[in-house]
């Protein structure tokens, strides 16, 4: 658990992180989850997809978020690049949404897909949440605090005690053909995932869904609230380059993780990260 408790925020007061939390869910279920089942999805520019749920899930929360903390700027996946960074460089902090994690499986009517939100300021991430509409599962953290699924302590903590024992959440496309080689015909592990949401991916591991995790690019609105999450439970992550995964910047970082130090020491001697 990160131990940097110095940054002052609305949502260390329990009825306003309470009231963001009601908003991000009410939003969810109305701007994402009822359009379930019921969408087309455009391609972007990037070969990624965007849906009526994408656009009007950022929108309104947006909305929200501006008619009630009004003094953080907005960074959403869906603005430019340039509101992108002029947000991440405002002095008083950003939202960081993400308003449709796994818009590939929300097209085609998987339901594993979420809603992600966190808080920086002043390069740190003060506040995270993510949302699956379809479980209705809400993963928390805020900053020294602690973090929780359905408002219940979460630990990431798991009985596995090796490498060879664990489940891995792993993504094989944005990894270099050296590294998924090596992994596919030397498996380090038990059993392989992917699941394609990288916001939920996070969120998992915190929940010892899986033990172990390896993504080679995502965007901070994939990562950001996830990250403090799995921090705030206890887990342990590092880029590719054994730096920290969190960056103050619009730019794509690759992220390793485990639940413990012994599994997360293991793979990253795996990964030859060093």
């Amino acid at each position: 658990m990160t131990n940097n408790t110095t940054i002052s925020h609305p949502f260390q007061d329990n009825a306003e992180w309470q009231r963001l939390q009601s908003g991000i869910i009410d939003l969810a279920k109305t701007e994402v989850l009822a359009r379930f089942e019921q969408v087309t999805a455009e391609e972007k520019s990037d070969g990624s997809l965007l849906t009526e749920a994408d656009t009007e899930m950022q929108k309104k929360t947006q909305t929200f978020l501006q008619n009630n903390w009004p003094q953080y700027a907005f960074l959403g996946e869906e603005s430019s690049t340039e509101e992108q960074e002029a947000a991440m460089n405002s002095e008083s902090g950003c939202w960081i949404l993400d308003p449709v994690d796994g818009t590939s499986n929300f097209a085609i009517g998987i339901p594993f897909y979420s809603v992600s939100i966190a808080l920086m300021i002043k390069g740190q991430l003060v506040a995270g949440i993510v949302y699956d509409p379809s479980r209705d599962e809400i993963f928390t953290a805020r900053v020294g605090q602690g973090a929780a699924l359905n408002n219940k302590p979460l630990i990431a903590n798991t009985a596995k005690q090796s490498l060879k024992q664990c489940s891995g959440i792993i993504d094989f496309k944005r990894l270099s053909a050296e590294m998924a080689t090596k992994i596919a015909t030397q498996c380090p592990y038990s059993s392989q995932r992917s699941f394609g949401s990288v916001c939920l991916d996070w969120c998992w591991i915190a929940a010892g869904r899986g033990q172990i995790y390896l993504h080679g690019s995502q965007h901070i609105w994939d990562y950001a609230a996830g990250w403090l999450i799995l921090e705030e439970a206890g887990g342990f992550s590092s880029s590719l380059d054994n730096e920290p995964v969190l960056l103050a910047k619009v730019v794509k970082r690759s992220a390793v993780a485990a639940t413990t130090k012994t599994l997360f020491n293991e793979w990253q001697s795996y990964l030859e990260i060093n």
